[in-house]
């Protein structure tokens, strides 16, 4: 039997009852309501080119509660708006980050969508980073009236806030992007000037038109040596002021000399000016320097890194009067009051209000915890359904989630030997290469050469470690760009390098090797309706509350139940058919319904919810936090690679050893804290083994910056992200055995890089020496040695096609073609 595709979402859509829309004379069929009222704002606006331009599936829109309408109407607020917000000619201007984006035509429909609502002055998505740039007439329509419009056509907005990392990382990379431009552009204006004279291209030139030529050419190079070389100047006058040499240091020697004494050639005159060999030296320099820093731009990873954790402002409670102050303000012994949804800011004790809270991100412990009067708290949780006031106990740089952050601190000041090894290796090379230049200079000198400048210029620029300098970050950038296809994004230039020496690889569990949210396992049915009646029973009480329970049913068909009640720490009461209905806790079923509870199941790891009349009991639901579905192929492949496995979680359930065994884990620990994961790395490495730790929380942040390569789940926390050395985009875990195989090929052709510019540099230094490699010359051998170790380190970056899914439908364009 064909299952039939939600023409706007992609997913599975229900036969009973049937969601239907005509459109365009046909009809198509929905999963959901919302799914239907998104497409009806489409065809309204005349925006149906979405559906042709996609080619990816849609995100099904989810309907927003009333605390997450409070949230987004909060941001109104001036004192909210102060942190992403700032006044521009003729409105005012924001910066959001848009979550559900899925491909390009998902920008093209929210471009247009909002362009229609009164009021927005613009409106544009950048699609690499999904970050958005709004700007609206305040005085015409509220910014939260925006945001909710982008929310109902199934996608999430919120303030996207910079910091001081993104923000220098941007300076890095638009200063970098000019200087290799401005060194590009006068490389290949000198080469022009210069080709013809070194090959005779041009016969019976005049000594006037040389000079002239040689002044052109002057020109052309200083600013790409004041400006597009100060980085190696500056570079290299800290090196030698802290007495710790890098190959800025020959580098800035080799531009300086070259440009000085051809400047002084044109100006006094001379045989040979090297204004073209200044040129190229600095542009491929800079090329290779530019490629590290462009792939640690594209991750855009760095922004946003505190969101969701350290909000910016709190509800501080005086009086019975609540008020709205920025957090740094709130000090200990100050009462805040904490909003269903909303993330704590401070350690703290719970003074009134009853509540769940998710401590997912601090413990790894996937279900919520209930929490009363009398409780300590800490920042990063996240309340469940009701609002709580909360007494400050610690705020700050005081709280737990900053004593994460001082722990992953003191691990990441330490060097590991291989980083300690290479500054050392560096160190000597460059050292060695400044004594070899001035003995080759005494030498000819001595021997009465003339040229005695030019031979020494020579080895210095044919010795330049360029194409050393390029082996490896050329190779890791082609390698990252194959492996960006299939959702694997290396983050630092060391992950693939040093993933060839992994021998252990250790999961988080909660969003790493399970999904990271509850889902429904089994629907076991003891009354008299059938199982989909059930469901939508389900789906119909638990449409009214925000518990995370509750989200299991969001997305399911719905029966109107009405007259619904909360019980607070036990479930949901309505009325249906002329019966009151009853869903939650065993226990608290049994309480409202006349007849005996059904036998207990058999035990498990997860949660029990029970729906019942009041005459009879209806089904069993169980709730678990289920495998990922491609977790146990990866586990398998490791250990086909002879790699050892272990789970290491913070969860406090069960739940640990029962994901090991299904999965096939060679060891499992659980109740860890943060503080007990990085024993765990430490302990493995007095043991010799090299790890990579995978993980999703901010509790796995101290032991992914103590392990040898730390990679974060594409679900995970910004701030996780920002520290881990790769984060899985698209969380398949396949693609960890794809990295492991690429990092693999990668150091093989790091090698011939590096083996090819030693062999150069070793052939090259002789004839050099020997005065037989004019400057030019030298310019042009660095050039092709740089050249062949770039073709060959993009033979990495071919990607495997990848095969489509099988169970994917086609949806929209691919559908009705």
């Amino acid at each position: 039997m064909t299952t039939l595709a939600c023409f706007h979402c992609g997913e599975p859509a229900a036969d009973q009852p049937a969601i239907t829309l005509e459109l365009d004379g046909q009809p198509r069929r929905f999963c959901c309501q919302g799914c239907k009222a998104v497409c009806e704002t489409i065809h309204q606006e005349g925006l149906t080119g979405f559906y042709q331009f996609r080619t990816e599936p849609a995100v099904t829109p989810r309907r927003l509660s009333d605390s997450e309408l409070e949230r987004i109407r909060e941001l109104d607020h001036p004192l909210a708006q102060q942190a992403f917000v700032s006044p521009v000619q003729g409105g005012q201007e924001a910066q959001l980050l848009i979550g559900g984006i899925t491909c390009a035509a998902c920008i093209w429909l929210l471009e247009n969508h909002l362009k229609l609502r009164p009021g927005v002055l613009g409106f544009t998505v950048n699609h690499t980073t999904q970050r958005a740039r709004l700007v609206w007439a305040q005085d015409q329509v509220k910014l939260s009236d925006l945001l909710i419009a982008i929310h109902e056509l199934g996608y999430s907005a919120r303030p996207y806030q910079p910091d001081e990392a993104e923000q220098a990382l941007r300076a890095e990379h638009r200063s970098m992007l000019i200087r290799l431009v401005l060194a590009g552009i006068g490389s290949f204006q000198s080469m022009m000037l210069a080709f013809p004279l070194y090959f005779e291209m041009v016969n019976d030139l005049s000594p006037e038109f040389v000079s002239f030529f040689r002044w052109f050419s002057l020109l052309i190079a200083t600013p790409v040596v004041f400006y597009s070389a100060r980085p190696f100047f500056s570079n290299a006058l800290r090196d030698l002021q802290s007495r710790h040499l890098t190959m800025d240091v020959p580098v800035a020697i080799a531009i300086g000399l070259a440009y000085l004494a051809s400047a002084w050639v044109t100006a006094v005159g001379g045989e040979e000016v090297y204004f073209e060999s200044v040129c190229m030296f600095t542009f491929f320099l800079l090329l290779g320097r530019y490629i590290e820093v462009q792939a640690r731009f594209r991750a855009g990873l760095t922004g946003n890194a505190l969101a969701g954790y350290q909000p910016n402002v709190a509800s501080r409670v005086q009086n019975q009067q609540v008020e709205v102050v920025p957090t740094h303000s709130v000090q200990p012994g100050d009462v805040i009051r904490i909003r269903p949804g909303e993330t704590l800011p401070v350690d703290g004790e719970i003074v009134s209000g009853q509540s769940t809270l998710n401590e997912a991100a601090l413990t790894g412990e996937y279900l919520p915890e209930t929490r009363v009067p009398g409780d300590r708290v800490h920042a990063g949780s996240i309340n469940g359904e009701n609002p709580l006031d909360v007494k400050v106990l610690k705020a700050g740089s005081q709280t737990r989630l900053s004593g994460i952050m001082r722990i992953l601190d003191r691990v990441q000041a330490e060097k590991p030997p291989a980083a300690l090894m290479a500054d050392r290796m560096a160190g000597k090379f460059v050292a060695r290469v400044l004594v070899l230049a001035p003995i080759v200079w005494l030498g000819w000198w001595l021997a009465g050469a003339d040229n005695a400048f030019d031979i020494t210029l020579s080895v210095l620029v044919v010795t330049c470690p360029c194409a050393l300098s390029l082996a490896t970050p050329t190779a890791i950038t082609a390698a990252t760009v194959r492996l960006r296809r299939l959702g694997f994004l290396p983050t630092r230039g060391h992950t693939l390098e040093s993933m060839n020496t992994i021998d252990t690889v250790i999961f988080d569990k909660t969003g790493t090797l399970t999904r990271g949210e509850l889902s429904l396992v089994d629907c076991t049915v003891v009354g008299s309706q059938d199982r989909s009646t059930c469901l939508a029973l389900a789906a119909g009480l638990e449409q009214y509350s925000e518990h995370p329970v509750a989200r299991v049913f969001h997305h399911r068909r719905t029966e109107a139940v009405s007259g619904v009640e909360n019980h607070l720490g036990g479930g949901l009461s309505g009325e249906f058919g002329g019966h009151r209905l009853y869903i939650g806790h065993r226990d608290f079923v049994e309480q409202h319904t006349g007849t005996p509870a059904p036998a207990a199941g058999a035990k498990h790891a997860g949660m029990e919810i029970w729906l019942a009349s009041d005459t009879e009991w209806l089904a069993r639901f169980r709730l678990d936090d289920e495998p990922r579905p491609d977790a146990a192929a990866a586990i398998d492949a490791l250990r086909q690679l002879g790699i050892r496995t272990l789970l290491l979680s913070g969860d406090r359930s069960g739940h640990v050893d029962h994901i090991a065994r299904t999965l096939g884990i060679d060891e499992a620990i659980g109740r860890a804290s943060p503080e007990d994961k990085l024993a765990v790395l430490q302990r493995l490495g007095d043991e010799g083994r090299q790890v990579m730790m995978v993980g999703d929380g901010l509790n796995d942040l101290p032991s992914m910056a103590g392990a040898g390569i730390s990679v974060a789940m594409g679900s995970a926390a910004d701030l996780t992200q920002l520290h881990a050395d790769a984060v899985l985009l698209n969380g398949q875990l396949a693609q960890l055995v794809e990295a492991l195989k690429a990092s693999r090929q990668t150091r093989k052709v790091i090698r011939q890089n590096l083996v090819w510019a030693l062999v150069y540099n070793l052939c090259a230094l002789p004839l050099a020496a020997a005065g037989l490699v004019p400057p030019w010359l030298a310019a042009i051998g660095m050039s092709l040695s740089s050249l062949i170790v770039v073709l060959n380190a993009l033979r990495l970056g071919r990607a495997p096609t990848e095969p489509r899914h099988p169970h994917k439908p086609a949806v929209g364009a691919e559908a009705v073609s």
